[in-house]
């Protein structure tokens, strides 16, 4: 039952007690009766919800665990169409993770965009703000969520989109109420291209730091944000530690690839380790304003610092474990998505002209073996971004201030309609509602309830 069907129920309801209430105080024994049997109801539902679920045609229980009082947590795959136009070509068993609160309480649907990566304890803020249940769903081809064979060209964003679809509907006849969905970064991108072919699906969206590159042939966009963000002096020592980087070349690639044999890790994807660590240093400003951001700049290190001191930070900040084999392959679904849809970046870099080797490295095609086709489709975002500018309603939009990705903003256009976007001032990567200026965290408080019903 949607909002305004709840909200006449109660109206009638009411209407009735209170009209017999005129008559004669005898109306209060078959009101109170009612009202008994509602609860018993209630009870029984909410105590046979694992019952419920598993009898979804498709849907499997794996484990329930125990969360605290009053709260059931399931793990649970959930069966869906390799190809969902061609549903009879075979099928994969998607994970997914529920957390129970109340059938009568608002869902949230969760998603990082990637594997199912938190567990019972893990709530997102919208379903903190409403106190609802959460759905938490992998996507296609990450994790175990993967069909055999593993075709990738079934990996595209209105497949995850029907992914979401399909659940949403096979478990709206369990939670009647309204229906949120959420998502950061990537999973933030999900949650807009869900709505772009699932308008109706939910009754609003939270979207935190989610990019939207409509044009991947042009990155002037991240060159010109990189150029502003934070304070001269902040930027210029970014810089000075990048160029010292590569003057130490030698002895940075000596210590990483100690580390990559001491833990069994190697670069056949990338090509060496000293490919990778080119492509760690170029990441550094990117990777810096995103999550480390401008209470960090005082601890850049200078041209005098260490060696040991630079090969820390740059660690800390770029990640050096991110560019190994192991880690390209768990992370191959994502970077097929940037090639063949969702674009990628490429950054400047003239301060390190005479000390870079590997022209083009930042190239997606670097992420993915060769024995793969990467065949870009330049419309798909292009889509995304018409509908969110001309159809879209009831999303909101949260970025952090310094956050490389506001480059390439989703933006609002004449037919959005009671969509807003909101910037968390001084922040980067991960923003949350909670962070923004008071004002602007009661409006967009305000819109999340109403669209809960709230």
């Amino acid at each position: 039952m949607r909002r305004g069907g709840r909200r006449l129920a109660v109206y009638s309801v009411c209407s009735v007690v209170l009209g017999l209430g005129l008559v004669g105080g005898s109306a209060a024994v078959p009101a109170q009766a009612q009202s008994a049997a509602t609860a018993r109801a209630a009870e029984a539902e909410e105590t046979d919800i694992r019952a419920r679920i598993e009898a979804i045609p498709g849907m499997r229980v794996l484990d329930e665990k125990p969360v605290s009082p009053g709260i059931r947590y399931f793990d649970l795959t959930y069966r869906q169409p390799t190809d969902h136009e061609h549903p009879e070509r075979g099928s994969f068993e998607q994970r997914l993770s529920l957390r129970h609160v109340s059938t009568q309480r608002p869902m949230v649907l969760y998603t990082s965009g990637y594997d199912l990566g938190a567990g019972p304890s893990f709530r997102s803020e919208p379903t903190v703000m409403l106190d609802g249940n959460q759905i938490y769903t992998e996507q296609r081809f990450f994790g175990t969520s993967r069909p055999d064979p593993a075709d990738l060209s079934h990996l595209n964003i209105r497949q995850a989109a029907a992914d979401h679809h399909r659940l949403i509907q096979a478990l709206k006849p369990i939670y009647r109420g309204s229906w949120i969905s959420t998502g950061g970064s990537k999973g933030g991108m999900t949650t807009v291209y869900h709505r772009r072919f699932y308008p109706n699906d939910v009754d609003g969206s939270v979207v935190y730091s989610a990019p939207n590159n409509t044009d991947d042939r042009d990155d002037t966009a991240y060159d010109a944000f990189l150029a502003g963000v934070g304070t001269p002096e902040c930027r210029t020592a970014l810089q000075a530690a990048q160029r010292e980087a590569l003057v130490r070349r030698e002895e940075m690639v000596a210590r990483y690839g100690q580390w990559a044999q001491a833990n069994g890790q190697t670069f056949e994807t990338l090509g060496s380790v000293d490919k990778a660590f080119e492509l760690a240093v170029l990441r550094l400003p990117m990777m810096f304003w995103m999550y480390a951001g401008e209470t960090k700049c005082a601890g850049v290190p200078t041209p005098a610092a260490s060696s040991d001191e630079l090969y820390r930070w740059i660690d800390g900040v770029s990640r050096f474990a991110v560019y190994t084999d192991s880690s390209v392959e768990f992370f191959q679904p994502y970077f097929y998505q940037l090639g063949t849809q969702l674009g990628y970046m490429q950054v400047a870099a003239p301060h390190l002209t005479g000390l870079l080797r590997y022209p083009g490295i930042q190239e997606v095609r670097s992420y993915v073996p060769r024995d793969i086709p990467l065949r870009f489709e330049p419309g798909a975002m292009r889509d995304i971004d018409r509908w969110v500018r001309s159809r879209s309603s009831r999303i909101l939009f949260v970025y952090g201030e310094n956050d490389p990705v506001r480059a390439e903003p989703f933006r609002l256009g004449p037919g959005s309609r009671d969509t807003q976007i909101q910037v968390v001032p001084h922040a980067g990567h991960g923003v949350t509602i909670a962070a923004l200026a008071p004002a602007d965290a009661a409006r967009a408080s305000a819109a999340l309830r109403r669209w809960a019903g709230v």
